[in-house]
């Protein structure tokens, strides 16, 4: 069905090739998992597939590609677009219509089809990725993880032969990825589409995977084999893989489930053992871990760094549930450039918008005792009986939250249970309708971004609304100028997080996982005592999560504090000393990782699971028992 005949691919500008030799096929009704570090061109590989590289992207393509016989060169993305679906990294950039159903129906209608079969189809989508109760919402008003089951429902209906996706799950809770994975698996067994995947979180997807080709750096020829073959020999792999490894299994696990047939003897190595009651702060040497290479990903996307306006003016775009921001920017103003204007919220020009949440919960839980900071103990933040409405719904409702020096909190729950409008209350994007939010001292939404970028600093789900210039070099100026801090101070975090990447790359050029390094390296300049980030760990590598996670628990040793929403269960037990459910704009648990995050079936990392009811964690914490 997909077939890569020696291609290569080199951008305009760029000494050598993104990818280079790659020579594999993908047989029809397969689900093939493209993987490998940060930067090494899958998302370039993928777009070849759709045509969009090199007609859309630019540069030169060597080789053939060939989907469903028809050769890429020669068809245009719009003469494949009736075999083959794409979604990107980024939703937004895909969407043309403002409401759930009409973006649904738009490919249908593009390619012809009768307004019969078009109306059946969204039905059916809406029922399999669980839209149907959001079928008249405009897009704009959605969660992250919402919008993208909408871009993965609006391909799914034109009922195309080839799917091709880039970080399916990267935004979705545990649960909504399940559904989507489940999706894709009917689509494949049943109907014989033929799935190409790129996806970092492999403790997701690769059980579910025909083949895995792995690519092991930037130009380097991919490898081709079954999943466990692979994962022997990858240098990125999920906890799963790295207990086997651990434990010398042979074969290599996939499943929670094989590795817990396989897992007694480890249990009774472990039996006298204790694992460690919270993440302990790592020092600064901590911060080598294995690379992440460097390198033009993401096919160059079109979408143009989006600026943030000259002079002040109103926050454009209706919030949404999860973080996602409005196509139009952070604030309205003439043009775009290096402006630092500010919305009517008072907050930096380096932000984006907050969201808005969900409705009445299901069900209420005290928030443990023992997880709140002892009463002498200084706040870096606290928030009391925090509401906020928006748009008719009520987005968060009697929140309780104290943020001690030093701590790390993960906030979790479902798509729209409020997690980035709480985020958003801290950092002065949401104005509280009802509670209070005191954050240094300070009343986030009445403090001018001046003095609160010196208070609270936040990493948004999209990055790039943080960067606006044109070379990374510029981006680090920039955030130096602005934070008053000492020129290369930025640079020097970007060194750190981004290794390789030269001071003339555009944040353009640079991978989903590269843009976020620098926006948190753009925060971090400031060295804000509180930390607020936004689905930290979206298009990262397992190396690039490790120099994240070193990084923060620097921070956290050094005193300040971190709050940060994702779905990453796997960093949860990493990282954070508590853990916050939300649900439906509700606290729901509030305690020590290890116990929230254990009774829990859905937020339970893969090492807790297989080696339950031992209360471990991770692997660092069995490796560490283990010596």
């Amino acid at each position: 069905m997909i077939r890569f005949e020696d291609v290569s691919v080199t951008y305009d500008g760029a000494a050598e090739p993104t990818v280079a030799g790659v020579d594999f096929e993908v047989p029809e009704g397969e689900l093939v998992l493209l993987v490998g570090p940060s930067g090494v061109g899958k998302s370039t590989i993928l777009g070849a597939v759709s045509g969009l590289v090199p007609h859309f992207t630019g540069g030169t393509l060597r080789g053939r590609v060939t989907v469903a016989g028809r050769d890429t060169r020669t068809h245009k993305p719009r003469e494949l677009a009736d075999v083959v679906g794409t979604v990107g990294q980024d939703p937004l950039s895909h969407f043309v219509t403002d409401t759930v159903e009409d973006e649904l129906a738009y490919g249908m209608e593009s390619l012809g089809l009768a307004p019969e079969v078009m109306r059946r189809r969204v039905e059916e989508t809406l029922d399999l990725l669980g839209l149907a109760a959001l079928r008249d919402r405009p897009i704009a008003t959605l969660s992250g993880g919402q919008q993208q089951r909408v871009a993965i429902g609006s391909v799914l209906t034109p009922h195309p032969k080839v799917l091709v996706l880039d970080e399916p799950t990267s935004a979705l809770d545990p649960a909504a990825a399940e559904e989507v994975l489940a999706v894709l698996q009917r689509l494949v067994h049943d109907l014989g589409t033929t799935v190409l995947m790129a996806e970092h979180r492999l403790e997701r997807v690769v059980q579910y995977a025909d083949q895995v080709v792995l690519l092991p750096a930037p130009g380097a020829a991919p490898q081709l084999g079954a999943p466990a073959d692979i994962m022997a020999v990858s240098p990125v792999y999920p906890p799963v893989v790295a207990l086997g490894r651990l434990a010398d299994w042979t074969p290599l696990p996939l499943t929670v489930r094989d590795a817990r047939r396989r897992a007694a003897p480890l249990r009774d190595r472990l039996a006298a053992r204790e694992p460690g009651t919270a993440p302990a702060a790592a020092p600064a040497a901590a911060f080598a871990a294995p690379d992440t290479v460097s390198g033009a990903d993401t096919a160059r996307s079109a979408d143009t760094a989006r600026g943030a306006g000259a002079g002040t003016g109103t926050a454009s775009g209706a919030g949404t549930a999860d973080g996602a921001a409005p196509a139009n920017g952070a604030g309205t103003g003439a043009g775009t450039g290096t402006g630092t204007g500010t919305g009517t919220a008072g907050v930096p020009a380096r932000a984006v918008p907050a969201p808005r949440a969900a409705s009445r919960p299901l069900l209420r839980l005290r928030r443990r005792r023992d997880a709140v900071p002892a009463e002498d103990t200084p706040l870096v933040a606290e928030v009391r009986g925090l509401g906020v409405r928006r748009d008719g719904v009520q987005a968060l409702r009697g929140v309780d939250l104290t943020v001690a020096p030093g701590e790390t909190i993960a906030l979790m729950g479902r798509n729209g249970a409020g997690k980035s409008t709480l985020l958003g209350s801290l950092v002065g994007l949401v104005q509280p309708t009802v509670g209070q939010v005191r954050v240094g001292g300070a009343t986030p939404h009445r403090t001018s971004p001046r003095e609160l970028v010196r208070r609270v600093g936040l990493v948004p789900q999209e990055p790039r609304d943080l960067l606006y210039a044109d070379t990374v070099a510029a981006e680090c100026a920039a955030a130096d100028q602005d934070a008053q801090a000492a020129p290369g101070a930025c640079r020097a975090l970007v060194s750190g997080l981004l290794p390789g990447v030269s001071d003339a790359t555009h944040p353009r050029d640079l991978s989903e996982g590269q843009r976020l390094a620098l926006a948190l390296a753009v925060v971090l300049t400031a060295r804000p005592p509180l930390l607020l980030l936004d689905e930290p760990t979206r298009g990262l590598d397992y190396g690039a999560k490790a120099r994240l996670v070193a990084e923060l628990r620097a921070l956290a040793a050094a005193g300040h504090a971190i709050v940060l929403a994702t779905h990453d269960v796997e960093l949860a037990a990493e990282l954070a000393h508590r853990v916050v459910l939300l649900a439906e704009g509700e606290v729901i648990a509030d305690g020590p990782t290890a116990e929230v995050v254990v009774s829990s079936p859905s937020y339970a990392p893969q090492v807790t699971k297989i080696l339950a009811p031992q209360r471990w964690l991770t692997v660092a914490q069995v490796r560490e028992a283990l010596a």
